[in-house]
């Protein structure tokens, strides 16, 4: 799909690497509407990029606020092509400790809502619009990204339910990617490394940049503005189909 075609609907869009990927592909042509829960930053992207941005307060676990968003980016913009999946939230929290006891029920079922049913929420109710697509010239109806991390594969301590959720993330990519194929609508999932996203925003200096020496190569957290251009990559690449792409400057997170 060429970038000046895509007309997406972004979770999470309206900050870190949902932001980025949201003024990438109105940059290159495409149109954009994000769904998110910070309003001033949403409501601040669609007076900054203009006519090609639409902004519609959702939250993810929820079906029918969901259905609504994703029918309002049909009606501004004619169709979705491209969802990119950003919105999710992390905690640190131990299964056990002496100092907080047992890890709390509630946290856990809140991060794995958020971020492993939400995001498969928005992709069953997406896919169900994209079908609807006339193919293009390859049979490609639309395209689904979603953002796990390299927690995945190396959770620390204190993950676990982010760990879990990011996880499952992976795992169902590849089936999901079955599931879709007859329609021609591609399913893939970044997993990112340490980036420079809000979740640093109030870290010291001096400790992004030991944690940016943490990462071989390049010795940095990362640019959202990376992550974008994976996005546009993938976009782009017909043959990526049912995969991870781990884009962590080939880290290996250690236990703490």
């Amino acid at each position: 799909m060429k970038s000046n075609q895509v007309l997406a609907v972004i979770t999470g869009g309206a900050s870190g690497l949902g932001e980025a990927t949201t003024r990438n592909i109105v940059s290159k042509g495409g149109r954009v509407t994000i769904l998110d829960l910070q309003e001033d930053k949403g409501n601040h992207l669609v007076e900054e990029l203009g006519e090609n941005v639409t902004f519609v307060k959702t939250d993810v676990t929820d079906e029918e606020r969901v259905q609504s968003a994703l029918e309002h980016a049909v009606r501004t913009f004619g169709k979705i092509n491209v969802l990119v999946n950003c919105a999710g939230i992390g905690i640190a929290e131990k299964t056990y400790s002496k100092k907080s006891g047992v890890h709390d029920l509630a946290s856990f079922n809140k991060v794995i809502q958020v971020n492993l049913v939400g995001t498969f929420n928005t992709i069953r109710l997406a896919a169900e619009k994209m079908s609807e697509n006339e193919p293009n010239e390859i049979g490609e109806r639309g395209v689904i990204i979603n953002t796990a991390s390299v927690s995945a594969f190396e959770g620390q301590m204190g993950q676990v339910a982010y760990s879990a959720s990011k996880g499952g993330i992976v795992g169902m990519t590849l089936p999901i990617a079955r599931d879709l194929a007859s329609f021609g609508i591609r399913v893939l999932t970044i997993a990112p490394g340490l980036f420079a996203t809000p979740l640093f925003a109030s870290t010291p200096e001096k400790v992004r940049k030991a944690l940016g020496a943490m990462v071989p190569f390049p010795s940095r957290l990362g640019d959202p503005k990376e992550y974008a251009h994976l996005v546009q990559s993938v976009i782009e690449n017909p043959m990526l189909n049912g995969e991870t792409i781990r884009l962590d400057g080939a880290i290996r997170m250690q236990p703490k």
